[in-house]
């Protein structure tokens, strides 16, 4: 009988993978990942790892499956909390949900799975898994969940054929009021549990307060951009005829802090990122701030009215060759060709149509509509129909 390990999280998609996969013979064990324990930064008194790991436990029980919590965080402070901090203060937007996929739960849990025995390691991540065979060898797909609404290929998108092969989505294929189905017809506590909200396993923590403890307030300018500035006077089109032209779309808008109209003060560049609308502060504007540019050199916010404003977007971004990960290894592009893909650069964002071109300097992503808020340290993901194919960390 195979084992499988899954990651129980106290909620119902996790609770749910447990219990079809023992539904489908396998040896399950629920194992919880304490991530986080230092209180000082989550909101109120709710300690949620607490209640989770408990409603993880009561699953459990009711399942019959032997459960045990492992105590992650050291490696979580070092691999994610430290690297949001590093990449914060760079002025960059991480994703913190997808290191911890990469980092975590398919890198350090899978291996503590592998020293207990198991042949696989299960998410209740909402996304497939299949396995077809080139020139004789395996090659494991990672395609997109049913749910359109609940798709989470995106989270996944750093993951290996190492840890692909090891993996089992169950979910996959179910849609979430399925999934809550089944919950109710099988008594599961988490049935009606909401969807856990923040950072993956932190918990309900305000992001600002929490990049606070570590980085200190730092007043400064918030400047406005016009959108009829010189600066938006770049090729228009996004039609490729050499790498200069990829270099022009890819390249961001320059700003300095005497272009435009100083509109407000801020208390910290690094606490704000690209695209953000909401914690400006600033009115009496016919059409609302958003932030175009975040500059942590002199601590200078730039901001344009509207969400149409140019400089919310681009065609293209780079990804730099060491970035550049793909899931499927025999499809890697070489220098000077290039793959017509769809892609995203934000979960929940649709597929939109681009053309990857691998260069010497980078992986370029070409969008056939410009793209709003591309923002750097964020990953973009490109697909082939339902199947997730590469990532990389946008440069």
């Amino acid at each position: 009988m195979k084992r499988v390990i899954v990651g129980l999280s106290g909620g119902v998609d996790s609770s749910v993978t447990a219990y079809l996969l023992k539904e489908q013979g396998y040896e399950v064990i629920g194992l919880f990942m304490k991530n986080w324990h230092d209180d000082s930064v989550t909101i109120s008194d709710e300690c949620p790892w607490l209640d989770d790991s408990n409603d993880a436990l009561l699953v459990a029980e009711k399942l019959g499956i032997p459960f045990q919590t492992v105590d992650l965080s050291e490696q979580y402070k070092e691999r994610i909390v430290d690297y949001m901090f590093h990449e914060y203060e760079k002025g960059r937007t991480p994703n913190p949900d997808v290191l911890c996929n990469r980092e975590i739960k398919f890198d350090v849990f899978m291996k503590i799975a592998m020293s207990l025995g198991a042949d696989y390691v299960a998410t209740g991540h909402y996304c497939r898994k299949d396995t077809i065979v080139v020139d004789d060898i395996p090659v494991h797909r990672l395609l997109a969940g049913k749910d359109p609404n609940k798709d989470q290929s995106y989270f996944l998108c750093q993951l290996s054929q190492e840890q692909l092969s090891k993996t089992l989505f169950p979910i996959g294929e179910l849609l979430k009021s399925e999934v809550r189905e089944i919950a109710k017809n099988q008594d599961l506590i988490t049935a009606d549990k909401k969807d856990s909200q923040g950072l993956c396993f932190i918990g309900k923590v305000r992001l600002p307060e929490f990049l606070q403890q570590k980085l200190q307030p730092k007043e400064g300018n918030i400047v406005e951009i016009a959108s009829d500035d010189q600066v938006f006077v770049k090729s228009e089109s996004n039609t490729i005829s050499d790498k200069t032209q990829l270099e022009i779309l890819a390249e961001k808008f320059s700003y300095h802090p005497d272009q435009g109209k100083i509109v407000g003060k801020h208390q910290g560049a690094h606490y704000y990122t690209k695209g953000q609308r909401k914690g400006l502060a600033v009115g009496g504007t016919p059409e609302p701030l958003f932030v175009i540019e975040t500059d942590v050199t002199t601590n200078t916010i730039y901001t344009g009215q509207g969400k149409n404003h140019p400089g919310l977007y681009r065609f293209a971004l780079i990804v730099t060759n060491d970035e550049v990960h793909w899931v499927r290894k025999d499809l890697t592009l070489q220098e000077g060709e290039t793959m017509q893909v769809m892609a995203r650069i934000r979960y929940r964002q649709p597929l939109e149509k681009a053309t990857l071109y691998q260069t010497s300097s980078g992986l370029y992503v070409v969008f056939e509509n410009a793209q709003s808020a591309i923002s750097e340290g964020q990953f973009v993901a490109w697909y082939r129909d339902d199947e997730l194919i590469g990532s990389g960390v946008i440069s």
